[in-house]
């Protein structure tokens, strides 16, 4: 038996972790969503010092102009009113109050979420029963009932929207808190002497703060399209003020003679929503831990081989029951790449057994996933060397025959059960699990 191992990892000159706005744009959806919201939010804020007609100023004498129009690009409405300044400065509003709905919403509803989730005990009953009671409600009804009561108005619209959505912040932030109500950090600042407040907005929260972007960002579309529906009802903006929802809904009576009235806002409201929703998407991958490490792809079922070294095989006649010959892994982190593994040699015979020894991070265990395929690609990569059982390279097999000697010729026990046996299953089933499937 012997071995060789050269695993010193070459530091790199600088950190090179993926920033979280590299992250986005690596998402071609999200990028796509970035790039169209970024051209809708640009115009509507240029809108004041664009050279646009008044956009409450009636002609009944240009009525219906067809777009492509001397002076109307987009064409005119029925009241011969310019669509394109009605559309951007529609847009403005319908993009305010999109926006203040979900800072509303998010606010109160996190608020509830974080108090019930921390405390527990009565006052979780008491705000969570409360939450229900709004649940019971469809939303859209409940928005409805909201501005019946205070009356037709963009600000009334405003409040409908953000109410009926407050629930829905506050059970996915109290699910999130629960979960760490107990957990030892937040005990530890307790035994530190900090109060309720402190513990609740200093540990909790920042923890929390995630869950709350990701929840706002996937949210706001919708917020937005709510109020369109609310103004397309006639109980959101009043004429002559124009939102998207009021453009679409005068232009509907339009929309066998004169269609463009009514696709036009029409075409904004899907290209806001499904840009601040592809966004949204975005911003969660980024807040993904395993993602901002650099993998920016879920792992595949096997290391990927990019080998630039490949060694002779071993003489045919061996009787070495593995050899590992140069096996060099490394991690593409950003434009980083360290190697965990540097040129790893060993060989063992039947029934022999082998001890690696190194301090934590010396790549003991990647050295043993790597024989197995089972480092997470990406980030980890197999660049150099060879895995040789039984006269056969493990490097060079079929994804079908390395799942055959996977837990039957060779495997690998690791050293953390929580995180390898499955709760839901005794460890007896576990274990016989792996010989039914070999024999």
């Amino acid at each position: 038996m012997t071995a060789a191992s050269d695993t010193v990892a070459a530091k790199p000159a600088k950190s090179a972790r993926p920033s979280s706005f590299r992250l986005l744009t690596n998402n071609r959806l999200a990028a796509l969503g970035l790039i169209v919201l970024g051209i809708v939010v640009a115009l509507a804020l240029l809108t004041p010092i664009l050279p646009l007609d008044n956009p409450d100023v009636t002609d009944p004498a240009n009525r219906l102009l067809p777009p492509g129009t001397a002076g109307h690009l987009l064409g005119t409405d029925h009241l011969g009113r310019d669509i394109l300044s009605r559309l951007l400065w529609g847009t403005r509003v319908s993009l305010a109050v999109g926006l203040s709905a979900t800072l509303i919403a998010a606010f109160f509803g996190s608020l509830i979420g974080l108090v019930a989730g921390y405390f527990g005990g009565r006052a979780d009953a008491l705000l969570m029963r409360s939450i229900d009671m709004l649940m019971a409600f469809p939303y859209i009804l409940l928005a409805l009932g909201i501005v019946a009561v205070l009356g037709p108005g963009l600000l009334n619209a405003l409040y409908a929207i953000a109410v009926v959505n407050i629930p829905f912040f506050a059970r996915n932030i109290r699910g999130v808190t629960r979960g760490l109500a107990h957990r030892e950090f937040v005990d530890a600042a307790r035994l530190s002497g900090k109060g309720h407040a402190g513990v609740l907005f200093t540990e909790v929260l920042p923890n929390v703060l995630p869950v709350i972007v990701i929840t706002m960002s996937s949210t706001v579309g919708w917020m937005i399209l709510e109020t369109a529906g609310l103004s397309f009802l006639g109980l959101g903006v009043q004429p002559p003020q124009a939102d998207l929802g009021s453009m679409l809904g005068e232009g509907r009576k339009l929309l066998f003679n004169a269609p463009f009235v009514s696709v036009i806002p029409g075409l904004m409201i899907f290209a806001l929503v499904m840009s601040i929703n592809l966004i949204g998407d975005g911003v969660r991958d980024v807040l993904d831990p395993r993602l901002r490490s650099g993998a920016l792809a879920r792992p595949s079922a096997r290391t990927r081989v990019d080998r630039r070294e490949v060694p002779a095989m071993p003489d045919r006649e061996t009787d070495d029951a593995l050899d590992v010959i140069d096996l060099k892994t490394e991690f593409t982190v950003g434009s980083s790449v360290y190697r965990a593994v540097g040129g790893v040699s060993l060989d063992l015979k039947d029934k022999e057994c082998l001890g690696l020894v190194g301090e934590s991070g010396s790549g003991k265990s990647v050295t043993a996933m790597s024989v197995l395929g089972l480092v997470a690609t990406p980030p980890g990569a197999i660049v150099g060397g060879r895995v040789v059982v039984d006269g056969a390279d493990l490097l060079e097999v079929s994804d079908e025959a390395l799942r055959g000697l996977r837990g039957g010729k060779i495997s690998m026990i690791f050293q953390d059960p929580l995180s390898t046996l499955h709760p839901l299953f005794t460890v007896g089933d576990q274990i016989a699990e792996a010989i039914r499937s070999h024999h």
